[in-house]
């Protein structure tokens, strides 16, 4: 359930239970708003003509569902099962299992700040889901970039604790490039150049940067970090710093991405 919401919105994919089938369609429990009820007609059931609706759905079943209409004055949402793909299917999955998981990082966070876990919603974690799109979403720029989110929330006591929790039980994701360094340098000494130019790629960032011998003259550099423009920004900087040593040195190379 999205903090400070307790109804689905028109367009929205929700998770839910199916607690009754009958002849012209089935009641289903919503998981994320507190189990209120949502109705799927038969004609929302599947493409094609339904001729009997077990044969598709069954008491007990976790849907994911399109929501068709909201109506709070008459207490009514409508779903669709047949408007949504399977990719849009696992995604859905996948997110109410990622703030299913948030929400229990969420208690530690409230451990730690001697306080009710309900306290911390109209504190700070309805504003998170705001500010970042979800409560997990928040968790992973924590603990991907926690300067970034200290920065981002200043003043809070509770940010230090929130980026601790992330930190100790969020891996951030990460992306990763490639790109191909090639440099000489015939003096005598030359080796040694080219060692100096790989080493100053690496110093650019120890953690992202990985540089495998391909074939002399040629390097690549393998950057990881946790979103694509900034892998992109270690990479240039890596190629760069690599280039500038050679050419100081009497060298020459050249940088390519595959």
């Amino acid at each position: 359930m999205p903090l400070g919401s307790d109804h689905p919105e028109e367009g929205e994919l929700v998770l839910g239970t199916v607690t009754s089938i009958r002849n012209f369609g089935a009641i289903v429990k919503l998981d994320e708003y507190n189990d209120r009820e949502a109705f799927i007609h038969l004609s929302e059931v599947a493409t094609g003509w339904v001729k009997y609706i077990r044969d598709h759905i069954r008491e007990g079943q976790k849907v994911v569902a399109r929501v068709l209409r909201v109506d709070l004055g008459k207490n009514q949402i409508d779903l669709s099962l047949k408007r949504i793909n399977d990719h849009q299917r696992r995604e859905k999955v996948q997110a109410w299992k990622n703030e299913q998981r948030a929400l229990r990082l969420l208690d530690q966070v409230a451990t730690a700040l001697r306080m009710k876990p309900e306290e911390t919603h109209p504190l700070f974690a309805v504003g998170l889901v705001e500010k970042y799109g979800s409560l997990y979403n928040a968790f992973e720029v924590a603990s991907a970039e926690p300067k970034r989110f200290v920065k981002e929330n200043p003043k809070e006591t509770w940010a230090q604790a929130f980026v601790q929790v992330a930190h100790d039980n969020i891996v951030p994701p990460s992306v990763e490039i490639l790109g191909v360094l090639e440099i000489t340098d015939p003096a005598p000494d030359g080796v040694l150049h080219v060692r100096d130019a790989l080493l100053a790629a690496e110093a650019v960032d120890r953690q992202s940067v990985v540089i495998q011998y391909v074939g002399a003259p040629r390097y690549r550099l393998r950057v990881s970090a946790g979103q694509y423009k900034q892998a992109e920004e270690i990479l240039k900087k890596a190629s760069e710093a690599a280039l500038r040593s050679i050419t100081a040195a009497g060298g020459k190379g050249s940088f390519d991405r595959p």
